[in-house]
């Protein structure tokens, strides 16, 4: 079964991502912020996508995206940031920081799955 990280400060957010996913027949993992996220990376297995927003409390998800890339052993794991910012900038800045994907909040359910299933074989 393949696993999805989902890091989400929106709880409303979290659970429906998380039964989306679910019911497509993924493991999803959750973490509401960078500090949970980055303590979930290093002693977990590592998942086959990680879903980032970007502003979160205390660290934005665009610095755990520079922390994931720094470490050799996690930067294989394809990032897609799903965000309510939506100006070209934000998309542009964010793949400049490693990601591979981006979707813009709010999106339609279909829109999420087929950016997973471009990532998750």
């Amino acid at each position: 079964m393949k696993n999805i990280f989902v890091v989400e400060d929106g709880h409303a957010e979290q659970k429906i991502m998380n039964a989306l996913l679910t019911k497509a027949g993924f493991q999803v993992a959750l973490a509401s912020n960078v500090e949970d996220a980055w303590e979930w990376l290093k002693t977990h297995s590592h998942p086959n996508l990680i879903i980032l927003d970007i502003i979160m409390p205390g660290k934005s998800g665009l610095d755990l995206c520079r922390m994931i890339q720094d470490e050799p052993q996690l930067r294989q794991i394809p990032i897609v940031f799903c965000s309510s910012k939506s100006e070209e900038f934000d998309r542009f800045w964010a793949l400049r920081q490693g990601a591979k994907g981006y979707l813009v909040k709010p999106y339609a359910p279909k829109e999420l799955l087929d950016t997973v299933y471009q990532y998750i074989q």
